[in-house]
């Protein structure tokens, strides 16, 4: 059998390699190559820079964001956070220390985020460069020994041999191959959309990363708390708490005017899904900039936010507020409004506090008045064994439970409070025929307080519904990457690298001998059909001869040679010892 050379300017053993590899990944490194520090530093970035540590990144990505679905962050809800820290006050103090409610701005997830962008970095860059070196040169050369590949067939012909070669050039070309005629054989290559799929879907991962990055670098989230009818300015002055990036402060915050009209909740009131959610909608009025006559109306539901400028403003909760009236022993109103009481189960059971700073003075003493307790949307008729719970997440049966307590809120001490809980430190609590005074009201109804402190009027309620100002500029960014991912992931998995070589080669007796061989990186079956297609399509040019066997396959069959997978020779062959038994490309990235 003739050897065969390319014009692909490498040493024949770099020849045969580059022939059997189907991949532009790098090789990878067993261990430390060369001496020292050098050695060592060399070893630890191609380890960085392989496919394996990247999956194991990407692994651990994956895990370090479990804690950010599954306990409230800052960056997304301030006020969900101290409520979590109210009613876990063990671990609070814990979890602060591991930046548990802020794991995405964490150290430990920034250190697996850059390690996981530089792997990909360094991954991408060769490839990419290796992969426009191989688009440049022409397809490998034919191996010395085509038997050895996975698919081969061969026969004898009457036909000169360089015109069968010149068939198969063609003919291969008309299949969409790149083909390369030189050195009595001829060399075809196709799918070379799986690397580009790999390359693809590399570079999307690494777009999707960006995206994040600049997202978390120049991105600001504020919360705002609105009962029906009220409405803000989004300043940082009107927020409720506002968290910022390195390259977006409250200075940038965007322009415009937000009023919540309505809040519409609608729960599931039977069957096997009572009390289940089933339409939370919050018709509002806003404008931007500061142009009121452009005021729009709008609606914001669970997962459609609305956009108003380069801010999105979701709907992230919902809750009662009870309207309290507040009178003092004069008869005079001291307080009057809607309270909000934030939801403490699935039934929207709410607790909350209404301090009364201005309610004057009682015995020539400057008082302050402080009210806690619960509003129930469907009260039971006793709190015997249960206490004060609702039943349904619905309004069907509102009432409000009351303790009243009198003496210092502590309001003028210019401290900040949490406007959702009462200090009693300076307060105590109204008692009645010795114990302590409680109420339960219904809508309309008046409690009298003891001691002649005036009365509580629970006026009715309103429904409040909080929304998240969010500005994100990298969205669009991570959502083009993680849609090329798929298509790159697409690309990758379905298309086919292949290579198919053809040699023919004049017999020192008289006659041709037509060799076929393929190789491809699946078990797919595709490689043995397209070569048997090949060799029936080659019979025009270059029929078979029936009385002769081709080098010791068995007899050719009149309409072409099947194309049937070799049998590997002992790797360990004297022979041709630089020949692998099988062809595979242990060092893949793909």
């Amino acid at each position: 059998m003739s050897k065969t050379t390319t014009d692909t300017g490498l040493p024949p053993a770099a020849a045969e390699d580059a022939a059997e590899r189907l991949t532009t990944a790098p090789v990878e490194s067993e261990g430390p190559a060369g001496m020292g520090v050098f050695g060592w530093l060399r070893w630890t970035w191609r380890q960085l820079t392989s496919m394996r540590v990247a999956l194991i990144l990407l692994f651990l990505l994956s895990l370090a964001a479990i804690p950010g679905s599954l306990i409230p962050q800052n960056g997304q809800n301030q006020f969900k956070v101290e409520t979590w820290k109210a009613q876990h006050t063990t671990v609070a103090p814990v979890y602060e220390k591991l930046q548990l409610f802020d794991v995405y701005s964490s150290v430990w997830f920034s250190a697996v985020y850059i390690l996981l962008f530089v792997s990909l970095a360094g991954c991408i860059v060769p490839r990419t460069w290796q992969f426009v070196g191989v688009l440049r040169a022409q397809p490998p050369g034919a191996p010395r020994n085509l038997t050895r590949m996975p698919v081969y067939a061969a026969w004898r012909t009457d036909a000169d041999a360089t015109a069968v070669n010149a068939a198969a050039h063609r003919l291969l070309r008309r299949r969409r191959f790149r083909a390369n005629l030189a050195g009595g054989s001829v060399a075809a290559e196709k799918g070379y959309l799986r690397e580009v799929g790999n390359l693809v879907f590399h570079l999307s991962l690494f777009a999707l990363l960006g995206g994040f990055a600049w997202a978390s670098l120049a991105s600001g989230t504020g919360g705002k708390l609105m009962v029906a009818g009220e409405g803000y300015s989004n300043t940082i002055t009107q927020l409720d708490d506002f968290t910022g990036s390195r390259f977006y402060g409250s200075d940038d915050l965007d322009p415009f005017y937000l009023k919540l009209d309505s809040f519409k909740s609608r729960f599931q009131s039977k069957g096997d899904q009572l009390g289940a959610a089933r339409e939370f909608t919050a018709e509002v009025e806003y404008y931007a900039g500061s142009d009121a006559s452009k005021l729009t109306k709008g609606t914001i539901e669970v997962n459609h936010p609305l956009e108003i400028g380069g801010s999105k403003v979701y709907l992230i909760g919902h809750g009662y507020a009870p309207v309290i009236t507040v009178k003092n022993a004069a008869g005079q109103v001291v307080y009057t409004g809607a309270t909000p009481f934030l939801p403490q189960d699935g039934n929207l059971t709410s607790s909350g506090v209404v301090k009364v700073s201005d309610y004057g003075e009682k015995d020539g003493k400057k008082t302050q008045l402080g009210l806690s307790g619960f509003f129930l949307p469907t009260a039971p008729l006793s709190f015997e064994g249960t206490g004060p719970i609702s039943l349904f997440p619905g309004d069907a049966a509102p009432e409000v439970v009351l303790n009243a307590f009198a003496g210092d809120l502590g309001t003028d001490s210019g401290l900040p409070q949490n406007v959702y809980q009462l200090n009693q430190k300076n307060l105590t609590q109204l008692q009645r025929d010795g114990q302590p005074a409680k109420a339960r009201l219904k809508p309309g109804q008046t409690w009298e307080l003891p001691d002649d402190y005036g009365t509580v009027t629970f006026e009715g309620y309103r429904q409040w519904a909080s929304f998240n100002v969010s500005h994100r500029p990298g969205n669009a960014i991570a959502l083009a990457g993680g849609v090329l991912a798929i298509l790159g992931l697409i690309g990758s998995l379905f298309v086919q690298r292949r290579r198919i070589w053809v040699r023919a080669v004049a017999l020192p007796g008289g006659g041709t001998l037509v060799e076929l061989a393929g190789l491809a990186r699946s078990e797919s079956a595709k490689i043995a059909e397209e070569l048997a297609e090949l060799a029936v399509d080659l019979q025009d040019d270059a029929p078979a001869l029936d009385d002769e066997p081709a080098d010791g396959d068995g007899p050719a069959d009149a309409d072409g040679p099947a194309a049937e997978p070799a049998h590997a020779e002992d790797p360990e062959d004297p022979e041709d010892p630089e020949d692998p038994a099988v062809p595979a490309d242990q060092n893949s990235k793909e």
